[in-house]
């Protein structure tokens, strides 16, 4: 029996490494084959799209593969994403268009002036992809998110023609101006406290006031009062920024989202809860005013007419609910309020850096202003050239947006330039790899104001050499008031103080953050001391006045 098994046994042990040998050259070749699908431009997320069989030889976008599976995702974990995604693209001769994989998403990326305008100003890129945190915040119902159709064309002609029109951007001039010199003052509170002032939290509030005030009607002062409105406000935005600007895993791997592993559908849910509490019941308030008031203040008032009142009188044309009002005004908030503050910090930033710039912005704000030093207004601002060519270098040198902030979607298969792009891709813009490129900028890494006296560019969409605002239908809409708003408040900031370092270890770091928007990694503290009285307007000739 023993000599039977062992003569059964013997060819066994023979075939057996045959087959464990064919196996092993089986599993090598599948390896190799996958490593070659990962390998292909773009990474996974284009491997398995029909790009690939669209595309002839040598017209597939170039791009890197990344990781297996993860493809780019780590890239998105920094906080210097668009600086990643600028080198790659240099890397793989890809400005004009670079294609990479997150996950299972496809991304196409443009760092190229030209290629940067057909997309952005395409209908096929008309939509933006929704991301689980949008979506839970109520975007998808207010106009940055909300799909290209007649719902977003109605809230856009709401926006341009009742919300954002000139005339009601200069309603709010007087307003502006106030909060302006609120800053002015708590700003000198502070100084004459410290001995130094953390910009950012004095522009931050004075951000909120100005897009409360505008919204709601509502202003709120430095030091927490009308109740705790204020402080709850100011949690909500904090909290949404934290939410969308967060990477999700479960956009990318849609097997992740059942887990919700980051929490970001539970903050999301109990956000909104908060949200809908706190806007619905303003909305009420106003409601019961108006019907009090027969609405007088609305045919009498334009400057108590806020957007809650617009969205009222617009209510049955427009069939809005208030489910619709709410995320439209919660949208309004969440997006006009800390642009504005970064870009403030990065200005006064470069101010303290270079005080032969702030000096000569000084002086052409005291020869506008005159011998009386009156305080400045907006009719001052077209005859402050060289203070708008300080916004427009700062928005050059750090654009609160670098990747444009929110990406595009394609809706529909199209090209762009010779290369396919299928259904559901997501286009971005890398605006800071544009104004930092040498052959678009001359000397682009220097802080020269000069260069947009000598060539006036526009930066409201048309030229995508700077668009901060973006560009085509999705451009942001309120780019004209948050331009005008900055501008007054840095005259009005040059104009009462000559700002210089702190010399208490805190040196000016232009180190950048990567959240929703681009921030100052080290927040800005520095010291401002006064220029003119705060009383009679007069100029102060002592810059040692606080005793600092």
């Amino acid at each position: 029996m023993s000599s039977a098994c062992s003569f059964l046994f013997i060819p066994s042990t023979g075939y057996s490494s045959t087959v464990l040998s064919f196996e092993l050259l089986l599993c090598f070749l599948l390896f190799i084959a996958v490593f070659a699908f990962w390998l292909r431009p773009g990474g996974l997320a284009w491997a398995l799209s029909k790009a690939q069989a669209q595309a002839r030889p040598g017209e597939a976008i170039p791009g890197p593969s990344g990781l297996p599976l993860l493809g780019m995702a780590l890239s998105f974990t920094s906080s210097l994403t668009h600086r990643l995604l600028s080198r790659l693209s240099e890397s793989f001769k890809a400005e004009s268009l670079m294609a990479f994989s997150v996950g299972f998403t496809r991304f196409i990326i443009s760092s190229n002036p030209e290629t940067a305008k057909e997309i952005l100003n395409s209908s096929a890129f008309a939509d933006r992809p929704v991301k689980e945190s949008a979506y839970g915040l109520l975007f998808h119902r207010a106009m940055g998110f909300a799909p290209y159709g007649e719902y977003w064309r109605n809230l856009r002609r709401i926006s341009a023609t009742h919300l954002f029109s000139p005339k009601r951007i200069a309603s709010f001039g007087d307003f502006r101006r106030e909060i302006g010199v609120k800053m002015v003052e708590e700003i000198m509170l502070k100084m004459e406290k410290n001995c130094e002032v953390e910009v950012k939290n004095v522009f931050h509030y004075g951000s909120l006031n100005n897009v409360m005030m505008s919204v709601f009607g509502k202003c709120y002062d430095f030091n927490g009062g009308n109740g705790d409105d204020g402080l709850e406000l100011e949690g909500l935005v904090k909290e949404g920024y934290e939410l969308l600007g967060i990477f999700n895993w479960s956009d990318h791997f849609p097997l992740l989202g059942w887990l919700d592993l980051q929490g970001v559908r539970r903050r999301s849910k109990k956000l909104v809860a908060k949200v809908n509490a706190f806007v619905g019941t303003i909305i009420e308030e106003k409601r019961l005013k108006r019907a009090e008031n027969g609405h007088l203040e609305v045919a009498g008032d334009q400057h108590s007419h806020d957007f809650v009142d617009v969205l009222l009188d617009l209510e049955n044309e427009n069939r809005l609910s208030d489910s619709d009002m709410i995320a439209v005004l919660w949208e309004m908030i969440f997006r006009g309020t800390d642009t504005v503050a970064i870009l403030l910090e990065w200005i006064l930033a470069r101010m303290i850096l270079h005080p032969e710039i702030q000096a000569k912005a000084q002086d052409e704000i005291d020869s506008v202003i005159g011998t009386n030093n009156r305080p400045v207004s907006d009719s001052d601002l077209p005859n402050l050239p060289y203070l708008q060519a300080i916004v427009k270098e700062s928005l050059r040198m750090h654009p609160p947006g670098p990747l444009l902030s929110w990406a595009r979607l394609a809706i529909h298969d199209t090209c762009v330039g010779p290369y396919f792009v299928p259904a559901g891709t997501t286009a971005m813009v890398n605006m800071w790899a544009i104004t930092h490129d040498g052959k678009v900028w001359p000397e682009p890494g220097k802080f020269r104001p000069e260069r947009f006296l000598e060539d006036d560019v526009a930066i409201m969409g048309s030229d995508l050499r700077l668009a901060p605002f973006g560009s085509g239908r999705r451009v942001c809409p309120g780019k004209a008031m948050g331009l005008a708003t900055v501008q007054l408040w840095l005259a009005q900031l040059l104009h009462n103080f000559k700002w210089t370092a702190s010399h208490n270890n805190h040196a000016v770091d232009l180190s950048e953050c990567l959240k929703l928007s681009m921030e100052m990694k080290q927040p800005l503290v520095c010291k401002a001391f006064p220029r003119i009285s705060s009383t009679n307007q007069e100029r102060v000739s002592d810059f040692g006045g606080f005793g600092c």
